[in-house]
């Protein structure tokens, strides 16, 4: 009963008071239930930005942009954190190229509308990356959820009007789509095609031994990337 409530997806809230599982102390809860690194799982980190393996990846190179502060999602971001999280998308496309061969990715965020009323089954700013690419703007527009150029304002726009959206990139292009009353944890059922049979839900992936060794994969995949890249730790090396 302990381990069902604790796999339960995380109760939206604005406050980082209410048991956030992305700010301290219980950021890294997961990563020990599944005896997976922590602290020590950081790929690259400076004062705004962590940069984490996914707990439950859907493939190699699944990483997490989580801010190190409360931040409800990126449309809450001021001018700097928006520079630096794009800044943070570059780096990471470096990555990517020197451990998998191409600069190509998926960036997706689900940003939630109101406490305990988005999608975002996380309510704290978190960018999912995937290398290359995996259909998700076609599904997500099939899904009748057509989109528009994405760039700081339009994210703020749909934060102030109170409204969830879903942030993609894909091949370069940048679009913002309503998110409201869409499924949670959107882009794993996109990715996996559920409709195929694909196990989708990262609890039902969670902690098995795939799931482990393909994080422990992107650890190192990622870090032995970083070794390679002058100046990797964090771009402009803001420590």
């Amino acid at each position: 009963m302990a381990l069902e409530a604790a796999l339960a997806e995380p109760t939206m809230w604005n406050d980082p008071g209410h048991d956030c599982v992305l700010c301290p102390p219980l950021r890294f809860r997961f990563n020990d239930m599944a005896d997976l690194p922590g602290e020590s799982g950081v790929i690259a980190r400076d004062a705004d930005f962590l940069l984490i393996p996914d707990v439950a990846p859907l493939a190699d190179g699944h990483v997490l942009l989580v801010t190190r502060e409360h931040h409800r999602c990126a449309g809450a971001f001021g001018r700097h954190m928006w520079e630096r999280a794009l800044a943070w998308r570059d780096r990471v496309a470096g990555l990517y190229r020197e451990a998998y061969g191409s600069r190509e990715l998926v960036l997706f965020e689900h940003g939630p509308a109101t406490p305990q009323g988005g999608g975002a089954c996380v309510d704290h700013a978190h960018w999912h990356l995937l290398p290359g690419t995996h259909g998700l703007r076609p599904a997500v527009e099939a899904h009748g959820l057509p989109g528009a150029p994405a760039d700081h304002a339009a994210l703020r726009a749909y934060l102030r009007a109170g409204r969830s959206y879903l942030l993609v990139e894909e091949d370069g292009v940048a679009t913002v789509h309503a998110g409201d009353g869409v499924r949670s944890q959107f882009l794993r059922w996109a990715v996996t095609s559920p409709g195929h049979g694909g196990t989708w839900r990262w609890q039902e992936t969670f902690g098995l031994p795939g799931s482990r060794r393909r994080f422990l994969r992107t650890l190192q995949a990622m870090r032995t990337a970083a070794g390679r890249l002058e100046d990797v730790q964090a771009p402009d090396s803001h420590q």
